[in-house]
């Protein structure tokens, strides 16, 4: 860093919030909303951060995402934090239009995930391309506190992203079948056995609860980031 940097950003930053001040102004304290990246880092100092669950998905480099997730008390399961965690999963998986999603995806460091495969999305798979990585719709499951279990330990090689590593993609290889069993969102245990698509998003989900990413994983040459042939345009 060049000399007198910390001067300059203390001087900076005391204009800054002197501005916002005088932009909040006594009478209207609660609708002030500049925009832009300065703005945004203004709002984090003077209206503070958001908190944990966010509505965004957190990315690579966030240490909640290398952190293994604690339990849950399965007594808390039905609790109000508990049960806000669940619907912001939801809200968060079906805003980005993804199929699944965990805790530690959205600053919780809990072992939760949610999964959730609507026809629509399926509809919009390619025929051959749904047969060749077996890619069936189901509804929406949550699990807490899971523990998964392989049923058939062949592996199969397919690309997958994640909304945590956004915009890019590698080949994964999975097991062709898997079981998972936990709490769902009434603590009540629960059971799914899941071949094919399905099962590989079980064990990516599984793995973020781990602290492990897809990209740890990976088959190193297939990562491409999935803009590249827009970009050469």
């Amino acid at each position: 860093w060049p000399a007198g940097w910390r001067r300059r950003r203390r001087t900076r930053a005391c204009l800054l919030l002197a501005w916002a001040g005088a932009a909040l102004g006594p009478s209207r304290p609660h609708t002030w909303r500049p925009q832009g990246q300065g703005a945004r880092w203004l709002r984090r100092r003077v209206l503070r951060p958001p908190a944990p669950p966010y509505g965004h998905v957190c990315q690579v480099g966030d240490p909640t995402l290398r952190a293994r997730a604690a339990p849950v008390e399965p007594a808390r399961v039905r609790g109000a934090e508990v049960q806000a965690l669940i619907r912001a999963l939801v809200r968060a998986m079906r805003r980005h239009g993804c199929v699944a999603l965990s805790a530690p995806q959205v600053g919780v460091p809990l072992r939760v995930f949610v999964a959730e495969y609507p026809e629509r999305l399926c509809a919009e798979l390619p025929a051959r391309e749904r047969q060749a990585r077996q890619v069936a719709p189901f509804p929406l499951r949550v699990f807490v506190n899971p523990a998964m279990r392989v049923l058939d330990a062949r592996l199969v090689s397919f690309p997958e992203g994640c909304q945590s590593v956004s915009g890019f993609s590698a080949c994964v290889a999975r097991y062709q079948a898997v079981q998972v069993s936990g709490l769902d969102a009434d603590g009540e245990p629960t059971t799914w056995q899941a071949s094919g698509w399905a099962a590989r998003i079980i064990q990516h989900e599984m793995d973020h609860l781990e602290g492990v990413l897809y990209i740890d994983k990976m088959e190193s040459r297939t990562f491409l980031n999935l803009r590249w042939a827009e970009l050469n345009e």
